[in-house]
This record gives C-alpha cells, sequence and structure tokens, in this order.
C-alpha cells in the first residue's frame, strides 16, 4: 500500500508540474524577453518564493543529511547556509544596481563593463559549472525514482530530464517562476510536517561533538573545519555569480523589490535547509528506536520509506523532488540562454521571418545543456560534490571581477580576463591533482599524485580566488586608468526598458 502511494503521488505531482509548465508557455508570445527574464515583471511574492526555491535544491536536502550525518553538523548545513549567505549579500551589495543595468544575462554584464572577449570566456565557464549544478539535481532524481518508483538509476535520472526539460523549454522563466511557487511552499510545509513527526515520536538527540555549537568543527582541520569554510565561501560568495539567481534579480519588477526578494529567499533557505541537518545528527537515534537499517541510498529515504506515515512521506519526497526541479529548471533555462546569447552571440533584436531568434536557438540549447547534465549525473552519481564544483569555479574566477566591476573605478578589461582565467585555472589545477573534493572521494577527474594528500582538502577552494583577485588587482593598475573611465559610462544605473508585457501579480494588476 505504502509503495503504491508513493508511486502514483510521486506521477501526479510530476504531471502536475508538467502540466503548469507548459500552461506558462502562453505568457511568452514569441518574445524571448518574455521568456527569459518574464518580462522583467517579477513582483515581491513571486520573485522571493523563485529565489527561494531555487537556493533550496537536493543538495541542500539531500547533500546535506548525507553530509551531516558522516561529519557533523558544519559539514551539511554549511551548504543551506553558504546559500543563503549568497541571498543575503547579494541583497547588500548587488541587486538594486544589477537589476538597473536592465540586463538579459549575468554575462551581459561582463561586456557591457569590460568587452565581448570577457563575456565570452565567462560563459564559457558559467556553462560548465552550471552543467554540474544540473547534475547534482538529477542525481537525487534519479536515486528517489530509484527507490520509490522502482526505476534503474539511469532511468530516473532520464525521466527527471524530460520532465524539467519539456516544461523549461516550454514556458521558460514564467513556467520556472510559477512552478517554483507551488514547489517552494510544498518545501516548506513538508520540513515543517517532518521536523514535528520526528521531534514529537522520537526527539532529536544529538551525538556529542557533532551538533551546531560544537564549533571545532569551524576551527580544528581535524574535524573538517578547513572543508566547511570552504563549503560556507563557495557557495556565500561563488553563488553570487550564479546566472540562475541573476535571472531572478533581473526579472524583478524594481530594484527595490530585487533586494527585498533576496533577503526573503535568503531566510527561507535557512527554514527549509537547516532542518535537515539536525535530523541528520539525530538519523541514528530515529532508525534504532524504528528498528530500521539504512540502505546504501541517501540516508533521508531510509526514514521517509520506513519510519514516517506514508501520506507524510510522499509530502516529503514532493519536496525533495520540488528542490532538485526548481533548481535543475533554473539551470537549464540559465545556461541554454548563456550559450545562445553570450557564446553565439545572438541579441534580442535578431529576428528573420518575425521569428525571435534569441528564443528558438535558446530553446535549442535547453537541450544541449540537459543531455550535458545527464552526462554529468551518469558520470559523478553524488550530488553535495557537484553543487560546490559548480560554485567553486564561480568564486575562484568570477566573482572579483563581477564586484570590482561594481565598485573599483579601476578596473580593466585586462585584469577581469586574467582573474578569470588564472582562478579558475588555479582551481582547476587543485581539483585534478586531490584525491577528495569537500570529503568526498574524486572521481570525476583525479591524477594520482604524491603532493597532494586528503588532508589539503578544502585549502584549494580558499587559494584560487586569492590567485584571480591578485592577478585583477594587478593587471588592472597597470592597464586601467583613461580605459576604465572611458567604460564607466556603460555602466551607469539605468531603469530597463519598458517593453509593454504584462507583469506577474504586480500592484495594482487584475491577475
Amino acid at each position: 500500500m505504502t509503495d503504491r502511494i508513493f508511486f502514483w503521488g510521486i506521477i501526479v505531482f510530476l504531471f502536475g508540474t508538467l502540466g503548469i509548465g507548459v500552461w506558462a508557455s502562453k505568457q511568452i508570445k514569441g518574445d524571448s524577453v518574455n521568456y527569459l527574464v518574464a518580462g522583467r515583471g517579477l513582483a515581491l511574492p513571486l520573485a522571493a518564493a523563485t529565489l527561494m526555491a531555487q537556493s533550496v535544491d537536493s543538495n541542500a536536502t539531500l547533500g546535506n543529511t548525507d553530509l551531516a550525518a558522516e561529519f557533523g553538523f558544519w559539514a551539511g548545513a554549511s551548504l543551506p547556509i553558504g546559500l543563503a549567505l549568497c541571498l543575503f549579500l547579494t541583497a547588500l551589495f548587488f541587486a538594486k544596481p544589477m537589476n538597473r543595468m536592465g540586463l538579459i544575462t549575468l554575462p551581459d554584464f561582463y561586456r557591457v563593463k569590460y568587452n565581448r572577449i570577457t563575456e565570452f570566456v565567462a560563459s564559457i565557464i558559467m556553462v560548465l559549472s552550471f552543467a554540474f549544478l544540473l547534475a547534482g539535481n538529477l542525481v537525487a532524481g534519479g536515486y528517489l525514482f530509484q527507490t520509490f518508483l522502482g526505476t534503474s538509476y539511469l532511468a530516473g535520472v532520464m525521466l527527471i530530464a524530460i520532465v524539467v526539460f519539456i516544461y523549461t523549454a516550454s514556458g521558460g522563466l514564467f513556467a520556472v517562476a510559477y512552478t517554483d511557487a507551488i514547489q517552494v511552499a510544498i518545501a516548506l510545509i513538508g520540513t515543517i510536517l517532518l521536523v514535528g513527526f520526528l521531534g514529537f515520536n522520537f526527539g532529536m538527540e544529538i551525538p556529542a561533538g557533532t551538533g551546531p555549537f560544537d564549533l571545532a568543527q569551524l576551527t580544528s582541520p581535524e574535524m573538517g573545519a578547513a572543508v566547511n569554510w570552504a563549503t560556507l565561501l563557495a557557495l556565500g560568495l561563488g553563488d553570487i555569480v550564479a546566472i540562475d539567481f541573476m535571472a531572478r534579480v533581473f526579472a524583478a519588477e524594481s530594484p527595490e523589490t530585487a533586494q527585498r526578494a533576496c533577503f526573503i529567499g535568503s531566510a527561507g533557505t535557512v527554514l527549509i535547509g537547516v532542518p535537515f541537518s539536525i535530523i541528520a545528527l539525530s538519523s541514528t537515534s530515529i532508525l534504532e528506536q524504528a528498528g530500521v537499517t539504512a540502505g546504501e541510498g541517501p540516508l533521508l529515504f531510509a526514514i521517509l520509506k520506513d519510519v514516517v506515515p506514508p501520506v507524510l512521506g510522499l509530502i516529503v519526497i514532493a519536496a525533495i523532488l520540488s528542490a532538485s526541479l526548481s533548481t535543475a529548471d533554473g539551470a537549464i533555462l540559465g545556461t541554454s540562454s548563456v550559450m545562445a546569447h553570450n557564446i553565439l552571440g545572438i541579441r534580442h533584436n535578431e529576428h528573420s521571418t518575425g521569428e525571435d531568434r534569441l528564443l528558438l536557438i535558446t530553446r535549442i540549447m535547453a537541450f544541449v545543456i540537459t543531455a550535458l547534465g545527464v552526462f554529468f549525473a551518469v558520470r559523478v552519481p553524488q550530488t553535495g560534490i557537484l553543487l560546490l564544483l559548480a560554485f567553486d569555479l564561480g568564486f575562484a574566477g568570477l566573482l572579483v571581477p563581477l564586484a570590482g566591476g561594481l565598485y573599483w573605478r579601476e578596473a580593466s578589461w585586462q585584469g577581469a580576463l586574467s582573474c578569470i582565467l588564472l582562478g579558475t585555472l588555479t582551481r582547476l589545477f587543485f581539483f585534478a591533482l586531490m584525491p577528495t573534493a569537500y570529503g568526498i572521494d574524486n572521481t570525476l577527474l583525479y591524477i594520482p599524485n604524491g603532493i597532494f594528500t586528503a588532508a589539503f582538502d578544502g585549502f584549494p577552494t580558499l587559494i584560487s580566488p586569492l590567485v584571480g583577485l591578485v592577478a585583477f588587482i594587478g593587471f588592472s593598475k597597470l592597464t586601467g586608468g583613461a580605459e576604465a573611465l572611458r567604460n564607466e559610462s556603460h555602466f551607469e544605473e539605468r531603469q530597463p526598458q519598458e517593453i509593454g508585457r504584462p507583469r506577474l501579480f504586480t500592484r495594482g494588476s487584475n491577475e
């Protein structure tokens, strides 16, 4: 009976999500701006919900619980806390100026502030990193369908990839925003009910030395402090240059709405994500009291399948699936738009026989990036490591040119490009030579050597952006000056063009 509830509940949820996404395609009206940034009309409730949904992904739930259970609270909670920190810092320093610029994609900034070659190189790195992010969420879907639908892991990955591709390619950010709002509500309800049930029936017994106030996890290398800080910084700073987050910032109806949405999204991410860390720490006691032995899959699945009532289990499964879908759709949309708009160089005003070429090519690229995400999900069937590697690359090379371009008058394209290249290459160099990444075996790209051991894990995340920062400052000082001042005129904050499209739940709207 339980298996049937899970099976049909998941199927209904998938078809419901698919239907909403396809229905939202009516809002596109053949315009790539509607498709990519929802007509720049997201009001606060929807903007906050979609930012929160994008932040709370399968890595912040499943990856979080697996890491917390094995290494302690901060190993797992660093994922949602790092993502929340990113939204908080974005609200403080980036949301307003980036919204005012009226951009379509994040790499547009690197073209407007610097030049076309900087835009192109930044776009390549963003596409690579977000293929990893997409893969991490497809991994979660693969395991979930394998456990609760009885599919193979590969079939599960393919199923979630097909569903999210169809509704994202059909409805763009309109589809993403509508489905995200529903998905984040499910995630919040599921989290509250799960914590309440487990706490009331089993208690939350946290082993000594692993809890949130055992700060040796943040101060002692033997307790994983370097890895935990690397996680917090990679997500808290590296995620600022996430193309899916910034797409939502661009889509907000005003700079003030963008800022407030980031603040709300930050609080919601902590509220949904951190309880999973507490559950993970108590999982051994909970499973023992329930007489259940955890299998090889994610720890949380054992609790949902054999401990909690079927209906509650289904709600939490839907919450986890919602987390995977909400981040996967943003990754597909954001990455495909970057491939079409910033790598291939197709602009919004390019039309052929009345058809918006950017819209057409973006939808084609959505298939390409989905296929790439499936490849990585099959190659590296782990959640947390893929998320962290994705934002490690952004932290290493892309954050400094963004912040410097906003707040440093002497920033030059030579400094930006050198930072992007040297920071990213340094991080990839360390990754290829490290046997582990964030405490997990490096099965993606490891070159055996006698120089770097697992004890050095975490430090590459801290070193690589410093290399990029030195290159950025040095080359900008050498080549800045008059050219930087000339470029400053491009960077003045400006309101986005009015495009005459309907807004989502805007003040005074009849919708």
